[in-house]
């Protein structure tokens, strides 16, 4: 059996300026954006080159016995990793992305600047506060 970590919901408190966020500062692709009934409304986005997406979604909780809601901002630690954590940096913060200097975890804590293979790090949030981090890879999924 395959297990395919395929979308991941993020909490959020304006569907539109969240999906805004995504798409205009992050260059996500926004892959459906539909309205399920009067109150019900789910944007799916994909960040590029991923094969997991985000979903943002609004009046569709789900059965309560299974699944216990997340307050918008409450999601932590979501991972994009990137070959070169320097340029996507530059490249959000090009596009009005609060995000954190490149930093990597040394003998004395984190310090700023690039360190080793799989150790060069920037930090992110959205407009509710989800905290996004970047990680740098040596190669693109499809070569590891």
């Amino acid at each position: 059996m395959e297990y395919t970590l395929e979308v991941v919901i993020v909490p959020v408190s304006d569907l539109d300026r969240a999906k805004d966020f995504y798409a205009e500062k992050c260059g996500f692709t926004v892959d459906v954006d539909m309205q399920m009934g009067e109150s019900a409304r789910v944007v799916q986005l994909t960040p590029p080159g991923s094969r997991c997406s985000i979903a943002l979604t609004q009046g569709m909780a789900p059965p309560a016995e299974w699944v216990t809601p997340t307050e918008p901002g409450a999601l932590q630690g979501l991972q994009l990793c990137v070959v070169d954590v320097e340029a996507a940096r530059e490249e959000l913060a090009g596009r009005g992305v609060e995000v954190s200097p490149v930093m990597h975890l040394g003998e004395k804590g984190w310090t700023e600047g690039k360190g080793d293979t799989w150790n060069s790090w920037a930090y992110f949030k959205d407009p509710d506060g989800n905290g996004w981090v970047m990680q740098e890879v040596p190669s693109p999924l499809a070569q590891r």
